[in-house]
């Protein structure tokens, strides 16, 4: 009997989702440096077949979340020093401009949602809960820059952060931090004044400070 393959939407939509999951999950620094994923894992435990585990591998590979090495194995990255400081400047471009531009949207229901998501991030410090707080300090920024209107732009500014995650995990996790950055109530305090000098200012010290106090 010869078996049927699967119908082109299901087998899109079972990539998609192992694509996605696996993306949050580096991005949000669930998966730590230099940890291998192989296909035969992926696919047990998403229950796919090695077809859409191999597409959401080379996705992801593309997008540099993970490296693959000479004998085909991937894993996600371990940056060195100059690569950090590489994608922190990245990040400063990038998320300077989508604050700027956000700023003429920003109204006072978004600036107390993100107040809310920062009083989270205060608890998650406290909590030292690494992959909490990586991925609510992502939502905080994420939450102003989709007000910029500019996909492109924060679509480039989450492959920043999804190159970062693993890495990231492997930073807070020796942090000694008890408070939420200082940086993020500067950020709210431009936000609420209309103030686009201080919040350029506020941005780029959040997302190259707080890299450089962590990579001390």
């Amino acid at each position: 009997m010869i078996q049927q393959r699967p119908p082109v939407d299901a087998a899109s939509a079972a990539h998609d989702r192992v694509y996605r999951t696996l993306r949050t999950r580096i991005m949000h620094g669930e998966i730590g440096p230099g940890a291998s994923l192989t296909l035969r894992g992926i696919g047990r435990e998403f229950g796919v077949s090695m077809t859409p585990a191999r597409e959401a591998m080379r996705r992801l590979v593309a997008e540099g979340a993970l490296q693959l090495s000479n004998s085909g194995r991937a894993s996600t990255p371990d940056l060195s020093q100059d690569r950090i400081e590489e994608l922190a400047a990245l990040r400063a471009l990038l998320e300077v401009e989508l604050a700027s531009r956000a700023l003429p949207r920003a109204h006072m229901a978004l600036i107390e949602r993100m107040h809310s998501i920062n009083m989270v991030i205060a608890e998650q410090v406290q909590k030292r809960d690494a992959v909490g707080y990586i991925r609510t300090n992502l939502e905080f920024h994420r939450a102003l820059y989709l007000r910029a209107q500019a996909p492109a732009m924060l679509a480039m500014a989450e492959t920043v952060w999804l190159q970062l995650g693993p890495t990231m995990r492997a930073l807070y996790g020796r942090l000694r931090r008890t408070e939420a950055p200082q940086y993020h109530r500067l950020i709210l305090a431009a936000l609420k004044a209309g103030d686009e000098p201080g919040l350029r200012l506020a941005v780029r010290s959040d997302v190259t400070q707080g890299l450089k106090l962590l990579t001390r």
